[in-house]
């Protein structure tokens, strides 16, 4: 039985940027078919470097592939939803006009839309539960919402692997749960998804995997394995798993203090 090729593969990868010393080390994951991988760390720990580098805009050495080629070479099949988007509010654009602005990254920005594309823009937004909204202005809409309809932009490119950079900052509880909601549903279809967040609550409801990264490849695998009390510590102090686990504290890249120390603490609860 022959098994489907990872969306994404990387193997003992660094990404810099530009001529700089490396960012983040020693990254190896795969992401297949359906899987949902959250990157965990302090800020500053490369969880926003690691998507650069999937989008194929930092450079990335050792072995890197996405989609079965160079990071950046398909990409009108990745989905991208950023920490910050700029759409004036005040600009009469609708909701359903903002996610057609997708739809341009596959059909060309100069061919008038067909009926088939229409139809995919419709989709994107009933995925993210915003139907009744379709025609509303964006400016109107609350910021959850907003999020959402970002999301279904992202989603108008009908991609087969879907980025997200703490997608989840500052939604109430409505939204997030339709949010949730809608990434297990994206799950279910066969996208993949790598998830930027802070929040562990979120990363066991959607995520199948996870990544803990603090300048370098912490711990990574399976949610179930990977998240220990061990790695987590890791991964906040900057030090080795194995020298948590004996009790050491060499090593140490940055002592979780100030906002990383409450990172650290949310992260444990």
């Amino acid at each position: 039985m022959t098994h489907p090729s990872p969306l994404v593969s990387y193997r003992d990868a660094s990404i810099a940027y530009g001529r700089e010393a490396p960012a983040l080390t020693g990254v190896s994951f795969e992401v297949g078919e359906g899987d949902a991988v959250a990157l965990l760390g302090p800020n500053g720990a490369g969880k926003s470097t690691l998507l650069q580098s999937l989008l194929g805009l930092l450079p990335t050495t050792g072995m890197a592939e996405v989609l079965g080629a160079t990071p950046g070479a398909r990409a009108s099949d990745v989905g991208y939803l950023p920490q910050s988007t700029h759409i004036d509010p005040d600009f009469p654009v609708s909701l359903r006009q903002v996610v057609m602005m997708g739809r341009y990254r596959r059909m060309g920005l100069f061919r008038w839309p067909s009926a088939a594309d229409r139809e995919v823009v419709r989709g994107s937004i009933e995925t993210v539960g915003l139907t009744e909204l379709a025609n509303t202005t964006f400016g109107e809409l609350s910021g959850g919402q907003r999020q959402r309809g970002l999301l279904a932009r992202a989603l108008a490119t009908e991609p087969k692997l879907i980025l997200l950079d703490e997608p989840f900052n500052g939604l109430d509880r409505a939204n997030r749960d339709a949010l949730i909601a809608t990434l297990l549903r994206l799950r279910e279809t066969g996208v993949g998804i790598v998830v930027s967040t802070h929040d562990l609550e979120l990363a066991h409801e959607v995520c199948s995997h996870v990544l803990l990264l603090n300048g370098r490849q912490i711990a990574g695998g399976p949610i179930s394995d990977a998240l220990t009390d061990v790695a987590l510590a890791a991964a906040f102090s900057g030090t080795s798993a194995d020298t948590e686990a004996h009790g050491g504290a060499h090593g140490t890249l940055c002592a979780p203090g100030g906002e990383d120390a409450e990172e650290h603490e949310r992260a444990r609860v």
